[in-house]
This record gives C-alpha cells, sequence and structure tokens, in this order.
C-alpha cells in the first residue's frame, strides 16, 4: 500500500501537462504538434519566443517532482525508497503523459526538481557533467545524454559518497543504483528520436552504406 500511495502521488503531480495547458490558454498552440513536439520548457520557448514562457515551464515542471518527493517524505520521512518511487512515476508520467496520448517532455526539469531535496548529490554531479559536454559539443541534446552515461558511471562508483548524501539515507547501494538507473533509462528513451536526427544530419545525402 505504500508503494501505490507513492506511485499515484508521484504520477498525479508528474501528469500535470504544463506546457500543453499553458500554450494552449495562452496562444491557442498545440504543443504537441508544434515545433519538436515536446511537451517541455526548451521546445515552449521555441514555439513562442517568449523566455518568460519557458521559465514559467520549467519552473512548474521542476516543482512537480520536488513536491512528489517533498509529500511523500512527510509522510514517510525515514524512507528513501518511496519517495524515490513518487519521483520515478512523476518522471515517467511527465515523459509519457497519460492525458496526451503518452506524450510529453524529456523529464529534465521533473528529475531536477525531486532530486535537489531527495539526492542533491546526484543533481550536482548531472549539471556538472552537462556543462563540461555542453561546452565542449555546444549541443544541448548531446550534453544532456553525455551527462546521463557519466553520472551513472560516477554514482556507481562513488557509491558510499552518494549514499552519504542522500535524505533520508538509502540504506544500500542497490537501493540507490535502482532509482538512477531508472531515472535515467526513463530520459534516455525520450532522447533517442531526437539523437538519431542528429545522426542523420550528419549523413552525406546520397552516400551509401556497405554494411548492408
Amino acid at each position: 500500500m505504500h508503494y501505490l500511495i507513492s506511485l499515484f502521488i508521484g504520477y498525479l503531480f508528474g501528469s500535470i501537462p504544463t506546457a500543453y495547458i499553458l500554450l494552449k490558454k495562452k496562444k491557442g498552440i498545440d504543443i504537441t504538434k508544434t515545433g519538436s513536439g515536446n511537451v517541455g520548457a526548451m521546445n515552449s520557448f521555441e514555439v513562442t519566443n517568449s523566455k518568460l514562457i519557458g521559465l514559467f515551464v520549467l519552473l512548474i515542471d521542476f516543482l512537480k517532482g520536488l513536491l512528489s518527493v517533498y509529500i511523500v517524505s512527510l509522510i514517510y520521512p525515514e524512507s528513501f525508497v518511496l519517495p524515490a518511487v513518487a519521483l520515478l512515476f512523476a518522471i515517467l508520467s511527465h515523459c509519457f503523459n497519460p492525458w496526451l496520448k503518452f506524450k510529453g517532455g524529456r523529464g529534465l526539469a521533473t528529475a531536477a526538481g525531486g532530486t535537489s531535496i531527495l539526492f542533491p548529490y546526484f543533481l550536482f554531479a548531472w549539471i556538472v557533467l552537462w556543462l563540461i559536454f555542453y561546452f565542449l559539443k555546444k549541443d544541448i541534446l548531446i550534453g544532456n545524454v553525455a551527462a546521463n552515461i557519466f553520472t551513472l558511471f560516477l554514482i556507481a562508483n562513488t557509491s558510499e559518497i552518494a549514499i552519504k548524501y542522500s535524505y533520508p539515507q538509502a540504506k544500500s547501494e542497490s537501493e540507490l543504483m535502482l532509482f538512477v538507473i531508472g531515472g535515467l533509462l526513463i530520459i534516455f528513451i525520450k532522447h533517442i528520436e531526437p539523437l538519431n536526427e542528429i545522426i542523420l544530419k550528419f549523413k552525406k545525402p546520397g552516400m551509401r552504406n556497405d554494411n548492408i
């Protein structure tokens, strides 16, 4: 029952389609059919050319993760797993929104909101790695994917430190890693399509593939 309560709270908060509601009400735009079709802050900004709208979507999506973790932590103050479950399902329902035929955002803002109180070590590591790869490649998507991959390796190799800086403290490495792998996997899946588009751009028109 505890897991179901946590799951429900996270899934409910995560499923609030912030960008869709805001752009539909303010601009009459269906964001799922405009720009990249991504229901998040970046596409909201690119479609409307409004920093205010982009920042507002970012803030609300951040709060969806934060509130999911905060509320479950109030109910179960000694547990790391239950707030982690809430955050995973908040990320899941944000990325695959049940109200938008399972279209959604890429989950980064929602994940950042939850980890800011549950697992700040993870958030700090991800941001540092993202900045490194972004300045190397000058591409947000590549920065996102590289930060995901290298954060996973970093947490796996510094698990004792990672456990120390989780709140409430995780009881085991496996408990922590299941949460990390689950969250990063959901986010990575949402980056597969745009990554494929980047790869295709680098292919020369008419190039033969000798491996076929």
